[in-house]
C-alpha cells in the first residue's frame, strides 16, 4: 500500500507488499524488501537496500551523504537487514571510499529516537541503540550489544558481542565481548553475567570466563596476562572470543578497569 503525496523515483525497486506513508521521499537507487513499513515524512536516498520486515518511523533520514569532509560523491552503499525498527529522527549514512564504501546493519536491531549511524559502520544483529546515541564513522558493533541513552561512540571504536554500555557513557576504548562499560570516558566494570545466563550459555563456561577475566585484567599488560593463561581457559569458547578481540588489529585501546 502506497499513500498519496509521495515523491518516489520511478527507478526505485519497491516490493509490492511494502507500506509507504505520505510525504516520504525515495531516491532512484533505493531497494525496499517485502513487508517493509515506512511511515510518513521519511527520506531515503543513495544506493540503499532495506531488508524485509523493517519498520521506519517518521522523520528518519536514511542513505543521505556521509558527514565526512573527505567524501567526494564516490559510489558507496548502505545495507540494512531484516526486521529492524528505526525510530523517529534516526540518521544512517552510507560508506565512503576510505572505509570500504559500505555501511552495514544486521537483523532485528532497534535504533531509538535520534540515534545516528555514521559512514562505514558495521552493526551486527539484535543490537539495541537507545535515544540520542551517535556512532562515529568506522565503528564496529557486534551482535547482541546494548548501548544506553545519551552515550557516544568515538570513530573506529569496536564493541564486542553481548557487551552493555551504560547510559551517558563516552566510549573511547574498545569494549570486550560480554563486557560492562560505563563512565564519562569509559572504563570496564565487569562482565554481563546476567545476559550470558539469559542466553543459556553453559555455567561452566561462564564461571571460566569470570576467572579468566580476573587474570586478563590483573595488570595493565594485557598481552603478558593473556600469555600466562593456562590451556583450560583458552579452550573456553567465551574466553577465546575475548582473547581474539583483544589481540586483533585495532585503532583504539582496549577498555580496562584502569581506563
Amino acid at each position: 500500500m502506497i499513500a498519496n503525496n509521495l515523491n518516489i523515483d520511478k527507478k526505485a525497486k519497491i516490493s509490492a507488499s511494502a507500506k509507504i506513508g505520505p510525504y516520504t521521499v525515495i531516491g532512484p537507487d533505493v531497494e525496499i524488501g517485502e513487508n517493509v513499513e515506512i511511515y510518513s515524512h521519511v527520506h531515503i536516498a543513495g544506493n540503499t537496500k532495506i531488508g524485509d520486515g523493517t519498520v521506519i518511523f517518521p522523520f528518519a533520514s536514511i542513505g543521505t551523504i556521509p558527514q565526512d569532509l573527505k567524501f567526494k560523491g564516490e559510489n558507496s552503499k548502505l545495507e540494512i537487514g531484516k526486521n529492524n525498527k528505526i525510530r523517529e529522527y534516526v540518521t544512517i549514512n552510507p560508506g565512503t571510499e576510505g572505509g570500504g564504501g559500505l555501511t552495514k546493519i544486521g537483523d532485528n536491531c532497534l535504533f531509538m529516537i535520534s540515534s545516528h549511524i555514521a559512514h562505514d559502520c558495521c552493526v551486527g544483529s539484535n543490537v539495541i541503540i537507545a535515544n540520542n546515541v551517535p556512532l562515529g564513522g568506522h565503528v564496529t558493533i557486534e551482535d547482541n550489544v546494548v548501548i544506553g541513552g545519551n552515550s557516544a561512540v568515538q570513530q573506529f571504536t569496536r564493541i564486542g558481542k553481548m557487551a552493555m554500555i551504560g547510559g551517558m557513557t563516552g566510549v573511547l576504548h574498545d569494549v570486550i565481548p560480554y563486557g560492562l562499560s560505563t563512565g564519562n570516558r569509559n572504563s570496564l566494570n565487569g562482565l554481563n553475567l546476567i545476559g550470558l545466563r539469559r542466553a543459556k550459555f553453559d555455567n561452566k563456561d561462564i564461571l571460566g570466563l569470570s576467572e579468566a577475566y580476573k587474570e586478563i585484567f590483573a595488570t595493565k599488560n594485557l598481552t603478558e596476562n593473556i600469555n600466562k593463561l593456562n590451556g583450560e581457559f583458552k579452550k573456553n569458547p567465551l574466553v577465546k572470543n575475548v582473547i581474539e578481540f583483544i589481540t586483533k588489529d585495532k585503532k583504539r585501546s582496549i577498555c580496562t578497569p584502569f581506563s
